[in-house]
């Protein structure tokens, strides 16, 4: 680490004796983002000052004390960018002050040390992802809870195929590069699937071009997968516009107009949740909602027949698929959640006992 000492000090000759027993000196924090100095001093003096220089040439003091040994950080800085900083010490006896000064300048390192329980947690999981996908590979089964909110995809559409009516899918108002909406796309591949089975028809209104690309692709390929390739129709699958609540108005009048048998409203979704969920409870269709949106969950709760709440969403495509990859990656991310959890619990057991070397260690990654 650099040690940057003392540049330079402007003394009286009838100091030097006195300065003697001063001793002034900045290093660069080891092994951070080069955001800290620490600043260090040993005077024998009744009150120091320690100032710093500002842009505007001004000095703002960072530290006073009575005079000892002393060390002071101060964070929050730019890397490689020249501070300058000095030690002011009164003498009453000689009325006047005596000043050191220093230039340092912080070091980005290329390991954040600070970081380091980060890096070993980060570890923890990806091994964990591996072990489990490389054993669901080899066949192992891992069990997942039951998710009412899919396991209803099938009658559903038995209702919607019964009495005739399509089935409509709403993969929620964001783009393609939220990951709500790809968990969306997930289950409407399978939805699509069961659909092409029961020659149901399926409408998929979307508000973003990327998003009707990927639903049209999506849908195509389930019907290939099923051996009805003719009977997929690109035209029920559209753009409807951009504007958020044009894009709900036009999904309304669909519910209105198609009757749906079951709705299927699952992504990202914001202040038109209610206004959807309302005009489909209103139509008399089963109603599946899921998004990650804390906010709107409570609407499609009291409005809809299923929920998917939160996470029950990204786990989706592994539940339905038994995918070994994803299967595996969904368990490993469990492993995760449950390696937090403990972490919490040692660190409310170590922090109860007075053990403060445990908090230390993640305090430095904050």
């Amino acid at each position: 680490m650099r040690k940057v000492i003392l540049i330079s000090g402007i003394l009286l000759f009838s100091s030097l004796l006195f300065a003697k027993s001063i001793f002034f000196w900045i290093e660069d924090v080891p092994w951070d983002d080069g955001k800290a100095l620490t600043i260090k001093a040993n005077v024998s003096a009744d009150t120091v000052y320690l100032q710093k220089a500002l842009d505007d040439g001004k000095w703002q003091t960072l530290y006073a004390a009575n005079g000892t040994n002393f060390s002071y950080t101060d964070s929050g800085l730019n890397p490689d960018v020249k501070y300058k900083y000095r030690l002011l010490v009164p003498r009453p006896a000689f009325n006047d002050t005596i000043f050191f000064a220093a230039v340092a300048q912080p070091e980005e390192q290329w390991f954040y040390l600070h970081k380091l329980s980060y890096l070993l947690i980060l570890l923890a999981v990806s091994i964990a992802i591996i072990y489990y996908v490389q054993n669901a590979r080899k066949g192992k089964d891992y069990y997942i809870r039951r998710i009412s909110g899919l396991d209803c995809i099938e009658d559903s559409i038995g209702r919607a195929t019964e009495k005739g009516k399509p089935i409509l899918f709403v993969p929620g108002i964001m783009d393609l590069d939220d990951i709500q909406t790809i968990s969306s796309l997930t289950i409407l591949s399978h939805l699509a699937h069961k659909a092409a089975e029961y020659d149901t028809e399926i409408i998929v209104p979307c508000r973003f071009s990327m998003v009707l690309s990927a639903a049209r692709e999506v849908v195509k390929e389930a019907y290939i997968k099923a051996g009805k390739p003719d009977a997929y129709n690109q035209d029920r699958i559209f753009y409807l516009t951009d504007d958020q609540f044009g894009y709900v108005a036009g999904i309304d009048g669909i519910m209105v107009r198609e009757q749906p048998a079951a709705n299927f409203f699952l992504g990202s979704f914001y202040a038109e949740s209610l206004i959807l969920a309302e005009t489909g409870f209103s139509t008399g269709a089963i109603q599946t909602a899921g998004t990650a949106q804390a906010s709107q969950l409570p609407f499609f709760v009291v409005t809809c027949d299923y929920t998917l709440i939160g996470e029950e969403l990204f786990a989706a495509s592994a539940y339905l698929s038994r995918d070994p990859q994803q299967l595996g990656s969904l368990k490993g991310h469990d492993f995760g959640k449950l390696l937090v959890i403990i972490l919490i619990v040692a660190g409310v057991i170590t922090e109860m006992a007075g053990w403060q070397w445990f908090k230390a260690f993640f305090e430095g990654a904050q």
